[in-house]
């Protein structure tokens, strides 16, 4: 019995060598989970551990550097295929080790990074949606989920078109190059060289066999997710909320930013100004003359008291501190709250009302 034991934990241990670091474990995510959420991990664990914040720390250091191999591997395509199938040693085997800087990757984040410059992407568009918002949810704040239909690249493929990864080969005609060299002739003796895109491979240097069946071998496919926009409390209308990298994704183009603008809906008491709000309140002659009390119904359902001695002209403002919209930034200082009175005049007097505004009057 204790030799089956001895030999079922040999046996475990060397399966865990043979398998070598978890990349997905140490970026935290699943093994399905796609490039955006690859992207949003690695930039929320370097920045948590960059050495420049944890000066001294070696093991934060090394910490990084994992994170950094981890992020090269699983947002090429082609290192995550070749480690889903046969691990880190796989990668070993293709010569793929080799990983870069991880300040250059970091770099490439627009980050910083010690002096470190990363490469130019090539960004897809950006993408600009309206976002409708009650008055209410710019006062109290809110999570509101909105779904996204955009270019996805193809779940099946993982972005090569191809329908096995052994299908997608070097181009003959190009010799992988994705350029070729042509010759014109100008005049008798006189030739031109030029250099052009490959018009087998489309100047990628790799053609594919066979296609995959899921996307026809685009690549990409049409798809939807959900976002969750955070409305926050005293946001001001047109204000944008940015989402880095959420827009049409391509294996060979970085997706562009999608930019939710924030319009608001009208509201039937409450006008926006800024960070006051302002509303009309009809009153009677009677109140305009001898003052009046009533309650509102605030935006965060809260009821306020407001009271108005004396005589009321019409068209009267009266302020009420601090009743307005929170301070987006600083939601604990409000606006003010502006009343507009409209004085309601009777249609009509009977003789015996004359008579008594008469006496009043005299």
């Amino acid at each position: 019995m204790r030799l089956l034991l001895v030999a079922f934990a040999f046996i475990l241990l060397a399966t865990t060598v043979l398998a070598g670091k978890d990349f997905y474990k140490i970026l935290g995510i699943s093994r399905s989970a796609q490039k955006r959420e690859i992207k949003k991990a690695y930039k929320d664990l370097s920045l948590k551990y960059h050495p420049d914040k944890n000066p001294g720390d070696k093991e934060v250091e090394q910490k990084f550097m994992e994170i950094a191999n981890a992020y090269e591997v699983l947002s090429d395509e082609e290192k995550r295929r070749i480690y889903d199938q046969y691990g880190e040693e796989g990668l070993s085997g293709q010569n793929q080790n080799n990983f870069h800087n991880p300040f250059d990757i970091f770099s490439q984040f627009g980050f910083g990074g010690g002096g470190h410059h990363g490469h130019q992407e090539r960004k897809g568009p950006e993408v600009t949606m309206v976002l409708s918002v009650s008055l209410e949810e710019l006062f109290n704040g809110e999570q509101i989920e909105v779904e996204v239909n955009k270019q996805v690249i193809c779940p099946i493929c993982r972005g090569s078109g191809a329908k096995n990864a052994n299908d997608v080969k070097k181009c003959t005609s190009c010799n992988g190059q994705g350029i070729k060299i042509v010759k014109q002739q100008l005049a008798p003796g006189m030739w031109q060289q030029m250099q052009t895109h490959c018009d087998v491979c489309g100047g990628k240097g790799k053609v594919v066999k066979s296609k995959c069946t899921s996307c026809h071998g685009h690549k990409v496919k049409r798809g939807s997710h959900q976002i969750t926009v955070t409305v926050e409390r005293g946001m001001p209308d047109q204000h944008h909320i940015v989402f880095d990298g959420e827009g049409d994704e391509h294996p060979d183009i970085t997706p562009g930013d999608i930019h939710f603008v924030i319009n608001t809906q009208p509201h039937p008491v409450f006008t926006r100004e800024g960070n006051n709000l302002r509303m009309v309140k009809e009153i009677s002659l009677k109140d305009a003359l001898l003052g009046v009390k009533f309650d509102v119904n605030h935006l965060d359902g809260k009821k306020v008291t407001i009271t108005r001695d004396g005589v009321t002209q019409p068209g009267f403002v009266q302020v009420v501190k601090g009743q307005g919209m929170p301070t987006h930034m600083y939601p604990s200082e409000r606006g003010d709250l502006y009343v507009q009175y409209s004085v309601s005049l009777p249609a009509f007097l009977t003789a015996e009302q004359k008579k008594l505004i008469e006496k009043a009057f005299a």
